[in-house]
Order: structure tokens, then C-alpha cells, then sequence
């Protein structure tokens, strides 16, 4: 049974790596942000369209491991048409559930990146895309890093 859960778990992993959804840049977006992690050289710029307090649209350009890039795929799909109060509290969540305690009460697909709890250098590599979510939202312009 495990073993089944660990397998379709990489299934999505793989799927989403292979085939990101929401890949590209975004010219008309109202938000942007840039995260680097320099463990595995994993980079994202990560665009937003928000109207109000929606996102309406993401979109993600950048190179990475099959973590980040199948963490930031999946983010993309989850975050359309959600408010920002709600996106802000899913990347609380979502963090919490790699680097603690691995609840993933409420994350949907998003579980599937749970596992990585147990490698502490992969961390980074799922929360990279999150931590550039979290810029995007601010609208602070740095560029973010998982150091």
C-alpha cells in the first residue's frame, strides 16, 4: 500500500517535471518576482496577474530540478483564482508540511511534495517557487533565495 502511495506520489512528480503546466512568461503580468537556490542552481521568475485581490493568472519561466519544477507547476494550478489572503495561508500550510510536520490536511496535490520532509536539501528545492510566491505577493522586487 505504501509503496503504491510512494509511486503514484512520483507519478505526479514526474508528470508535472516532464510537462509543466503554466510554463512561460507572462507580458501583461502586474506582479513579478525572481528566486535563485544556490545548492542545486535551481532558478524561477515567477508572474502574476492580480486584479484586486485575485490571481487571476500564473505563469513561471526558469530551469530546475524535478522538485522545483514539478512544486512550481503544481503551485500555479492551485494558486488560479484564489485570493491573496487565502494563497498567503496556503504557503504557510504547504511550508509547514515540508519542513515540520507533514500534515498535508487541505493541499490536495500539493501532498505529493510531503515526502521531501525526510531530505533536507530538497526542501529548498520545493519551497523555491513558495518563496517566490511570497515575493510576488509583497511586491518587494528582490530577488529571493533559498539560503
Amino acid at each position: 500500500m505504501m509503496s503504491d502511495l510512494r509511486e503514484l506520489y512520483q507519478e505526479v512528480i514526474f508528470d508535472h517535471n516532464r510537462n509543466p503546466r503554466n510554463r512561460g512568461r507572462m507580458e501583461d503580468a502586474n506582479r513579478r518576482a525572481v528566486g535563485h537556490n544556490p545548492l542545486c542552481g535551481d532558478d524561477i521568475v515567477l508572474y502574476l496577474k492580480v486584479d484586486g485581490d485575485v490571481i487571476e493568472d500564473v505563469k513561471f519561466e526558469g530551469q530546475g530540478c524535478a522538485i522545483s519544477t514539478a512544486s512550481a507547476s503544481l503551485m500555479s494550478e492551485r494558486l488560479k483564482g484564489m485570493n491573496i489572503k487565502d494563497a498567503e495561508a496556503l504557503f504557510h500550510r504547504f511550508h509547514r508540511a515540508v519542513t515540520q510536520d507533514g500534515d498535508v490536511g487541505g493541499l490536495g496535490k500539493l501532498s505529493v511534495l510531503a515526502g521531501v520532509r525526510d531530505y533536507p536539501a530538497r526542501v529548498k528545492c520545493a519551497t523555491l517557487a513558495w518563496h517566490t510566491l511570497e515575493a510576488a505577493l509583497k511586491n518587494t522586487g528582490e530577488t529571493v533565495t533559498t539560503e
